[in-house]
């Protein structure tokens, strides 16, 4: 699965609008969940921080694979949901 987020978005400081938080479970939420655990807003940040295009991504379920932290040590995901439904309400999404 490719990224939603344009290449020219990720490199300029594109600061979001608004945020909610999550009510359900989507793929969207748990990529989501998945960045805020390594410390990042969400994609753009992480672009953005990191100076890379693209993320890897499992490509059975498109799910985040594997994420570095700002202190430079990595997150590793597993291919499956790892966000649990108590967490869901924990997850902020950003809207630009």
């Amino acid at each position: 699965k490719k990224s939603d987020v344009p290449g020219d978005m990720a490199r300029a400081d594109i600061k979001p609008k608004s945020m909610h938080r999550a009510k359900t479970w989507s793929d969207d939420v748990e990529n989501l969940y998945r960045f805020q655990q390594a410390g990042y807003r969400d994609e753009v940040e992480y672009k953005q921080v990191k100076q890379v295009d693209v993320v890897e991504c499992w490509p059975e379920t498109g799910f985040i694979k594997k994420l570095q932290r700002r202190d430079n040590t990595f997150y590793y995901y597993n291919k499956q949901r790892e966000c649990e439904d108590k967490d869901v309400p924990k997850v902020k999404v950003y809207v630009y």
